[in-house]
């Protein structure tokens, strides 16, 4: 081996040990001395024969190292003191050791962060670990943020003040003009207010609302945070705003109509100001300032106007009934009050208004008992809703009045910007279209009729619950001009005029002949697929069938047949069958007698979806009809308005523009016009004037030598048609001048409110008459009105009608009664003409009721009707359609029997 890898001797002073204790003097052995001590690397390896002062490399590495961290710049310096032995010091492996003696160092120590008041990123953190911030952080912020809410909340709750009850009653009344701007009525806003004291309240009233809205009322401190959250949460959700307001806060609201709006910011005010309240109002004070500011309905502000709008007595006398009764209004009225509010929210119906009313009346009474405010023994007591009055008490809207108020505020709501609760708050000049003088013409009119012919004492069975309804339009702008609605607004509370339920009749059959005139009949000898297309305008002089139990065509020729395979026989008055033995009749004939078959036949040939564009077209609203997948579609088997017939006839009476009803001109209030109906007034040619004039011609026949001779006027030419339908329960007339056109209804209807099986009766009788019928009652109405109302106005001709279509010969091939072993579909018989005195058949009581069997179908799905005996002019028989017509449970809305303000357009 050789020299320099011999071992060489240990050191006496300890070797290693020695080292690793930091002795300060230099070794015997090999580490005696570090590299470098003397300035040359030479120094720390040796050369020639001198010995080698360290025993390694290694050794002289570490040697190397412990001097440099001593003083020397080795490769990892420590910090001074970062050693673990007593004297501190000490290099990666000890090195020479401090001034106290030998310890073992750790390395190099991190310099010390200088320290930060928000230590994010966090110092002395690597990675995620720098992100993620500190107890002390979070718990600092969460600290920070709740004193900022609460500064933020010092400060609202400092700047809101608490509302005067006093501020409260600021609404105003609206104000109804004439069309000739004298005024009608001012009703609504403050002057239906009477502010009352606490102790004029009944306990039963402020318990009622207590149980119902906040129970905790008595000892909470004005708001529901629970409420308010969920009311927020769903806000920010973009959903519908909700309820969670304690009764403090639905008084801070009421106090506030300056600011109705659902908004955040405006619930927060709310907040604020309910807490100030809570802080500062007494309970009693609170309690009287909601229930004398809430809004009940009918237009009534405050518990005592409400008291009397639907109990007609003081609020001091209500009984627990009755307040929990004006407690389950105050939920909303549209949709609460017993009697309706169809003309704001057509689902507002007094069926459903009902239901809803009920079960919220009985809830309130049922916690009342929970909470321990009425006992179980008076609870018992009250078995049903408490007997209210109907809405129009206030002898302003007697008569007429509050049906034409209620005809402007639908229109307003559906047809302007003008919200039913902006309109309730007053203020507005409402300039009416309503002519004083025809609307006092017509209200006699009926009355003259009325109070000489329906004796309801004398003959209960045939002349009680006798009605009349009444509409009269301007052609020239689609203005309505005077209604008569019922009796009296105050008693009678369903407006006539606007909806009713009652079938038309045959004042359906003008609509007939004008989808002939404009598309034509049907080529029956073209390819049936082809022969929609293929069509022939037709020409009143055209030639039907008068035949009666004639068997009904479809454009191909081919018998019309039910679903159960039977043949459909048509029936005329009094089972009578025109012109033998041919049966011919032309078009202009068949209307003048109504003859039933001639154009029940016309509306197959030009098909029914035609003859039902051609109504649509006219003015009348697509939800009053009837299915037209039935010939007696064409027969008026529909049930629009008084104010949608006076419409579609005002069509042809403009030579086919149509125009839109309407009641109100213009709008104003402190800031001047905010609506004019001529601003959005629309007109449409629905028809041709060589139609619609043509139309006009062929109805002058009708009143000139026809059904209607008892509609003529003085000097002045009249267009006009009778109507009346099955079971003899409903009777019309409809008919115009140039100038006004007017519609008569009459009908019988069961209108007792607490009566939940409403129906129309039968007339067989009423007014010591056998039948009632288009051309009597109605048609008399209907001339002495006019007479009236055109009085001092210049007779005015109809425009000569240009020759227009083809002379049809409508030549079927010969019909043969079908012997009893048959199976036919008849249609109704009606009642024979005024010439004719034919005693009304019984319906058999071997009749069995079927889908089509049309003398058991009824009229609007709530009796069996039985044979028909119709009218002068046809009777119609329900359509066996597919769902059931609206019946006389259809008061408020329209949308069943073309309610004027049953759709957008109103």
């Amino acid at each position: 081996m050789s020299e320099h890898r011999r071992k060489p001797p240990q050191p006496q002073g300890g070797g290693r040990a020695a080292a690793r204790r930091g002795q300060t003097g230099p070794s015997e052995g090999r580490r005696a001395a570090p590299r470098g001590a003397t300035g040359s690397p030479s120094d720390s390896y040796g050369s020639g024969g001198e010995e080698r002062p360290f025993g390694s490399r290694a050794e002289a590495r570490r040697a190397s190292q412990r001097s440099s961290s001593s003083g020397g710049g080795g490769r990892r310096r420590a910090a001074d003191g970062a050693g673990r032995g007593p004297g501190g010091g000490g290099g990666r492996r000890g090195g020479p050791a401090g001034p106290n003696g030998p310890g073992r160092g750790r390395g190099r120590a991190p310099v010390p962060a200088k320290k930060r008041i928000i230590d994010y990123p966090r110092a002395g953190k690597y990675g995620a670990a720098r992100w993620v911030p500190s107890w002390k952080l979070v718990t600092g912020l969460f600290i920070g943020f709740c004193g900022s809410l609460v500064a933020v909340a010092g400060i609202a709750y400092a700047m809101v003040s608490v509302p005067k009850v006093a501020d409260t009653a600021t609404a105003q009344n609206n104000v109804y003009y004439w069309d000739d701007g004298t005024e009608m009525v001012a009703t609504g806003g403050e002057t239906n207010r009477q502010i009352i004291n606490y102790d004029q309240i009944p306990e039963a009233m402020r318990y009622a609302v207590i149980s119902q809205e906040n129970k905790t009322f008595e000892t909470d401190s004005g708001i529901d945070p629970k409420g308010i959250a969920r009311a927020l949460f769903n806000m920010a959700k973009g959903g519908q705003t909700q309820g969670g307001s304690t009764i403090t806060q639905q008084y801070v609201k009421n106090a506030m109509l300056d600011d109705q709006s659902q908004t955040v910011s405006r619930k927060f005010k709310e907040l604020f100001v309910a807490i100030k309240v809570g802080a500062t109002v007494n309970k009693e004070d609170i309690m009287a300032g909601y229930l004398n500011s809430a809004y009940y309905g009918r237009g009534a502000y405050g518990i005592q106007a409400a008291a009397r709008a639907y109990f007609n007595k003081d609020a001091v006398d209500l009984d627990e009934s009755e307040c929990a009764f004006l407690s389950a209004v105050l939920k909303g009225a549209t949709y609460y009050d017993p009697a309706g509010a169809t003309e704001v929210d057509p689902a507002a119906t007094p069926e459903d208004n009902r239901r809803r009313l009920r079960a919220q009346w009985a809830d309130t009474l049922d916690k009342e008992v929970e909470y321990g405010h009425l006992s179980v023994a008076k609870r018992d007591q009250f078995k049903d809703l408490p007997k209210w009055k109907n809405p129009r008490s206030n002898t302003r809207l007697s008569g007429q009045i509050g049906y034409l108020v209620d005809l402007a505020k639908g229109y307003i709501v559906n047809n302007t910007d003008i919200t039913a609760s902006q309109l309730q708050r007053g203020g507005y000049s409402i300039h009416t279209t309503f002519d004083k003088k025809k609307v006092n013409a017509l209200t006699a009119a009926v009355s003259k009729v009325q109070k000489a012919n329906i004796k309801p004492k004398l003959r209960p069975k045939t002349d009680k619950h006798v009605q009349f309804g009444g509409a009269s339009i301007d052609p020239d702008t689609g203005a309505i001009k005077a209604i008569y609605g019922g009796e009296d607004a105050t008693k009678h509370f369903t407006n006539n005029a606007d909806q009713t339920g009652a079938q038309v009749g045959s004042t359906f059959k003008p609509f007939v002949l004008a989808a002939a005139m404009s598309w034509g009949a049907r080529d029956p000898d073209g390819d049936q697929v082809q022969a929609q297309d293929e069509r022939t305008i037709v020409s009143p002089k055209s030639l039907y069938s008068g035949k009666n139990k004639l068997k009904i065509r479809d454009y191909d020729r081919q018998v019309w047949m039910d679903d159960k395979g039977r043949e459909w026989l048509q029936r005329n008055d009094g089972n009578r069958s025109y012109n033998p033995p041919s049966y011919k009749i032309d078009l202009r004939e068949a209307m003048r007698e109504s003859v039933n078959s001639a154009y029940v036949q016309l509306g197959m040939d030009v098909g029914l979806d035609k003859v039902k564009e051609a109504v649509l077209d006219a003015g009348i609203l697509k939800s009053s009809l009837a299915s037209s997948n039935y010939p007696s579609f064409s027969l008026g088997t529909s049930s629009p308005s008084a104010i949608r017939m006076a419409g579609s006839y005002a069509t042809f009476a403009a030579s086919g523009k149509q125009r839109d009803p309407y009641s109100v001109d213009k709008i104003t209030n402190k800031d001047g016009t905010v609506f004019r109906h001529a601003d959005v007034a629309k007109t449409k040619q629905a028809f041709t004037e060589k139609v619609a004039d043509n139309v006009t011609d062929v109805l002058k026949t009708v009143v000139e030598k026809g059904t209607g001779t008892n509609a003529q006027l003085t000097g002045r030419e009249v267009a006009g048609k009778t109507g009346t339908t099955d079971g003899n329960k409903s009777a019309w007339f409809v008919g115009y001048t140039p100038q006004l056109s007017t519609a008569i209804g009459m009908y019988r209807l069961d209108d007792d409110a607490s009566n939940k099986n409403r129906q129309f009766l039968q007339m067989y009788g009423t007014g010591g008459e056998k039948t009632i019928h288009g051309a009597s009652f109605p048609s008399q109405i209907w001339r002495d009105y006019m007479e009236q109302a055109l009085k001092g106005q210049k007779a005015v001709p109809f425009p000569k009608p240009e020759e227009i279509g083809t002379v049809l010969n409508d030549d079927p091939s010969p019909s043969v009664t079908p012997s009893a072993t048959e199976s036919t579909v008849e249609s109704p018989t009606p009642t024979p003409t005024p010439s004719e005195t034919v005693t009304s058949p019984s319906p058999s009581t071997s009749e069995t009721c079927n889908k089509f069997d049309w003398n058991c179908n009824n009229n609007g799905g709530t009796d069996n009707g039985g044979t028909d005996t119709g009218g002068t002019d046809g009777g119609v028989t329900s359509t066996p359609t597919e769902t059931t017509t609206t019946t006389g449970s259809s008061r408020g809305n329209g949308n069943g029997n073309g309610g004027i303000f049953g759709g957008p357009n109103g």
